[in-house]
C-alpha cells in the first residue's frame, strides 16, 4: 500500500463551501464515482478542509499510478461530468503546475 497526499482550495465563497460539502456526504455522491476511485487502484480516500484549503488522502494499492487514473478518468463519461462540476467549487493551491488541480504533497516527518 502506498499513501499520496493532496491539496486544494476552495473559492471562498461560504454557500459555494456548503454545497460543496453537501456533494461529499454519504449518500449524495454521484453514481459511478466512487466506482471509479476503486477501480484506479484507491483502497481509501479521506478529504478534510480547513477554511477553504481541502487535504485529501489516498491510500493505493500496486496497480494505482496517478497515470493510469488519468486514463481511466478521461475515459469516463461520468467522471468528467462530475469534474466539471465539482470544479466550479475548486481551484489550485497556490504553486501548483498550470492546469492541476489536486497538488500532491510532500512528505516532511513520519513518527
Amino acid at each position: 500500500m502506498k499513501r499520496y497526499c493532496l491539496a486544494l482550495d476552495l473559492h471562498d465563497d461560504p454557500a459555494m463551501i456548503a454545497e460543496y460539502e453537501h456533494w461529499h456526504k454519504p449518500g449524495n455522491d454521484r453514481p459511478g464515482i466512487k466506482q471509479s476511485i476503486r477501480d484506479a487502484g484507491i483502497t481509501n480516500m479521506e478529504i478534510y478542509r480547513l477554511g477553504t484549503r481541502l487535504f485529501m488522502i489516498m491510500d493505493t494499492d500496486a496497480s494505482f499510478s496517478f497515470e493510469r487514473k488519468a486514463a481511466l478518468d478521461a475515459a469516463n463519461e461520468l467522471v468528467q461530468d462530475w469534474e466539471k462540476f465539482v470544479g466550479q467549487f475548486q481551484k489550485p493551491v497556490p504553486g501548483a503546475k498550470e492546469g492541476e488541480k489536486w497538488t500532491l504533497m510532500d512528505k516532511i516527518f513520519q513518527l
